[in-house]
């Protein structure tokens, strides 16, 4: 059933590797859960329901992805964007949050009648290759350095300089440097699910050393998410200036 449904054999593919891939889509994006809810705090967000939207939100998302469009990929919520609302929109140009959310919705509704009225493809076609290319670039050294920093790889807030090296030979960033380097070699010697291998193996490692600790609970339930739900100004948003 589950291969007439997604067409896995005229895609090349089987059920057991979409499903290891993903199990490592979902481990190697569940920093979200927790870094989204973190940046959005700065802006005033409550941690708590804004962490139950950033799940529910990637499991609809991702729901609508692989079983209407047919396409493996996994969608969340865009780790630039939250970093522009927080620290610029709402800290620097000094909008509430529901002001940002208002013109978050505003701009969804813009690219959807895009999408709609099949302008997004004439407007991704126009876009500079260059340019398309340094989007992928940018997203990934932002991630890299979110990586490196919850590490404590490198550290911010350093008097002098945005950024100084971490401790190195602190026990986090051990672990993190082994998980990068068993990863990699499994990768080199390609070795199927060499990411999910790494990623378990880190985390029993951080375990063990205490690097992470062991939950009091494994299962709990979720905060309300009234704090913020349908709070976004949508009014506010289209006032002149924003």
């Amino acid at each position: 059933m589950i291969e007439r449904l997604f067409k896995l054999k005229e895609s090349g593919t089987d059920v057991r590797t979409e499903v290891l891939a993903g199990v490592t889509t979902f481990i190697t994006m569940a920093y979200i859960i927790i870094v989204n809810p973190a940046i959005l705090e700065a802006a005033g967000i409550p941690k708590g329901p804004s962490m139950v939207a950033t799940i529910i939100s990637a499991v609809f998302g991702t729901l609508i992805m692989g079983i209407y469009a047919n396409r493996p990929f996994a969608i969340a919520p865009y780790m630039g964007e939250n970093a522009f609302v927080a620290f610029t929109v709402v800290k620097i140009l000094g909008y509430s949050w529901q002001t940002a959310l208002g013109a978050i919705f505003i701009g969804g509704v813009i690219f959807t009648g895009l999408t709609l009225f099949r302008l997004r493809s004439w407007l991704a076609e126009a876009i500079p290759r260059s340019l398309k290319y340094s989007f992928a670039v940018g997203i990934g050294l932002f991630l890299t350095f979110i990586g490196l920093n919850e590490a404590g790889i490198v550290q911010l807030g350093s008097p002098g300089a945005p950024v100084k090296v971490g401790a190195v030979t602190s026990t986090p960033v051990l672990v993190a440097i082994a998980t990068f380097l068993l990863i990699s070699i499994l990768m080199i010697r390609k070795v199927k699910a060499s990411i999910l291998i790494g990623i378990v193996a880190g985390t029993i490692l951080a375990f063990i050393l205490g690097v992470t600790k062991v939950p009091g609970s494994i299962v709990s339930l979720p905060p309300s998410l009234s704090p913020i739900f349908l709070k976004l100004d949508i009014l506010g948003a289209l006032t002149w200036g924003f």
